[in-house]
């Protein structure tokens, strides 16, 4: 999406969901700096991405999580449509 990410992990217990978020958000923030910022060294200061994030589990829904975020873009094209039509 444009404005967001959907992903859907598996993370192992041994490790915290704030600590891999964290690692995700702060690796792929410096690898889109440089690579669209042409930019061979990180400089403090600058954000990319929100403070914040969304988890929830998905346990025996995968499959229907999966896909919503496959079609995650139609739908909210589709959304955006009708409330234009309200």
């Amino acid at each position: 999406m444009s404005d967001h990410v959907h992903m859907c992990l598996s993370i192992p217990p041994k490790y915290a969901v704030s600590n891999v978020v964290g690692y995700i958000k702060g690796k792929s923030a410096i690898a889109i700096a440089r690579h669209f910022g042409g930019r061979e060294r990180n400089f403090t200061g600058e954000v990319f991405w929100a403070r914040g994030y969304f988890v929830s589990t998905v346990g025996l829904d995968e499959t229907m999580v999966r896909e919503y975020i496959r079609n995650q873009q139609h739908e909210d094209e589709r959304y955006d449509q009708m409330k234009l039509g309200m």
